[in-house]
């Protein structure tokens, strides 16, 4: 098992693996260019077709940033992760849940140890421009501006600085030094600590932190009710790995930053001050969002005024692309979490694994694995998928299977949709919940019957066996054997 605590040592790591990392030294813009040279390299997920599952792959030759590169499709894998996170990657959702309860908090480190200041930037310097320090890229010609994709979002509550709590938001570069801060509307806590902030007329102090341990970046995806507020989820990345994730004071705020990021923002959310998304592009367009489509530039976010950037050495951008597999991953995994937790609670050993797969972004669609294993357990599969719904608000279908059909392989599972289900019979339907804003088709336009955008059908697909007749959905029985006596290369 490789030790990975920071973006490098992933990298490294990686570099030992076949197939798992590539690297370019041909110039490459970061205005679009990068992202479509890697929708056809590795993006997978909902990213329009052409593409393909690939290696992560690093630019060595940034035009504009000779000093830096950028890494893209870290996590585009879910093999990858789990050989980033040292387990298998159908027992992920497992190690998370295992991690979220048996947290390690974050340690401070000294400014002096801490990597990510090898390199300071103060917004009081002549010629101090966010744009120019930072290679962020653009997915499409028509986003908003450049995003930063993979951004650790660190504050606190202002009314009790030791509840801290960290999250990945959609932050695009508008000036020299201002940041526009985008909240998917709910209970996440930085918004909370946000508002609170603003009602009191104070700025609040957030620290974004780009290119960190791989845990980080997936423990970061974990929300309420697994994580509520006051649950800093840098507690679970430390678990992950079995050591605390170390920090760093910011040099310009009161606010603390991952000690080994590549890259590090100081800045502050300005209370009472909103910005359209697009100003600087009228383009009436966001980014790429993980359902696969672009999203509408927001027309009123938050604002953040940039202090300082802080940076190692030659220093790794992370980006990803928002409907690719690396989305997939980072929120997926966590709700594959949050779900078999829920439902263990509730009626242990009945569910066997759960998968987010890629059709639904990570966040849309779940398959749960459910056993009967007595004529009682009939209906508790159904029980099973509205415990998922409560676990995570934003999904929107779920289809149960048995446990003889392999949840994380969607051909067996549409299988199962075609031989162990009837659309009359097995469909359940719970209309006019509250889920994600990026779907389309929640809009009244789409559907004159919606009280409100944002309100979705959601739907159970019961592909499971009624128990009483698990004899006659019996699936072939091949032999059992070691193949490799045949085949030793295979």
């Amino acid at each position: 098992m490789a030790d990975i605590y920071s973006l490098r040592d992933a990298v490294e790591f990686l570099k030992t693996v076949p197939g798992q990392y590539a690297q370019t030294d041909v110039e490459a813009d970061p205005v679009a260019e990068i992202a479509g040279i890697y929708r056809y390299v590795g993006a997978g997920g909902t990213v329009m077709r052409p593409t393909k599952e690939g290696p992560a792959l690093q630019f060595n030759n940034v035009k504009g940033h000779p000093d830096a590169k950028v890494l893209i499709g870290l996590l585009a894998s879910r093999k990858r992760v789990g050989l980033l996170l040292n387990e298998k990657p159908e027992r992920l959702g497992f190690a998370l849940n295992e991690a979220v309860k048996n947290p390690i908090a974050p340690v401070v480190v000294p400014n002096a140890q801490a990597a990510c200041q090898e390199v300071k930037h103060f917004a009081t310097e002549d010629g101090f421009d966010i744009r120019k320090l930072l290679p962020a890229p653009t997915n499409t010609p028509e986003d908003a501006g450049p995003y930063i994709t993979m951004g650790m979002c660190y504050a606190s509550d202002p009314d009790d600085e030791s509840v801290s709590d960290i999250t990945i938001h959609r932050l695009c570069l508008q000036t020299k030094d201002e940041i526009s801060m985008y909240f998917v509307p709910g209970a996440r806590h930085l918004n909370v600590f946000r508002e609170k902030a603003e009602k009191a007329g104070r700025p609040l102090p957030i620290s974004i932190s780009i290119g960190v341990d791989p845990a980080i970046e997936i423990a970061a995806c974990f929300e309420p009710p697994t994580t509520p507020l006051g649950y800093n989820e840098l507690q679970a990345a430390g678990a992950l790995r079995k050591k605390p994730v170390e920090l760093t004071q910011c040099l310009t705020i009161h606010e603390k930053c991952i000690a080994n990021a590549e890259y590090v923002i100081e800045g502050e959310l300005v209370p009472n001050s909103y910005i359209r998304e697009d100003i600087t592009t009228n383009s009436g367009k966001a980014m790429p969002e993980f359902p696969g489509y672009t999203g509408a530039a927001n027309p009123s976010v938050p604002l953040i005024k940039v202090k300082a950037v802080t940076h190692r050495r030659q220093p790794i951008m992370q980006t990803c692309i928002g409907p690719s597999e690396e989305h997939v991953n980072m929120a997926g995994i966590p709700t594959e979490a949050s779900i078999l937790q829920m439902v263990e609670k509730a009626m242990p050993g009945k569910l066997r694994n759960v998968y987010c797969c890629p059709p639904g972004g990570g966040k849309y669609m779940a398959v749960l694995q459910f056993k009967k294993s007595m004529p009682s357990d009939e209906g508790r599969q159904r029980q099973a998928a509205l415990l998922a719904f409560a676990a995570f608000s934003e999904l929107k279908h779920i289809i149960l299977v048995d446990e003889d059909v392999d949840p994380f392989d969607m051909n067996d599972v549409v299988w199962a949709l075609n031989t162990r289900y009837q659309g009359d019979l097995d469909t359940i339907f719970i209309p006019g919940v509250r889920c994600h804003p990026l779907d389309p088709s929640q809009k009244q336009e789409y559907n004159l019957n919606l009280r409100d955008n944002g309100l979705s059908c959601k739907t159970i697909f019961d592909c499971t066996v009624p128990y009483e007749q698990k004899n006659k959905f019996r699936r072939s029985q091949f032999m059992e054997l070691d193949y490799r006596k045949w085949c030793p290369d295979l």
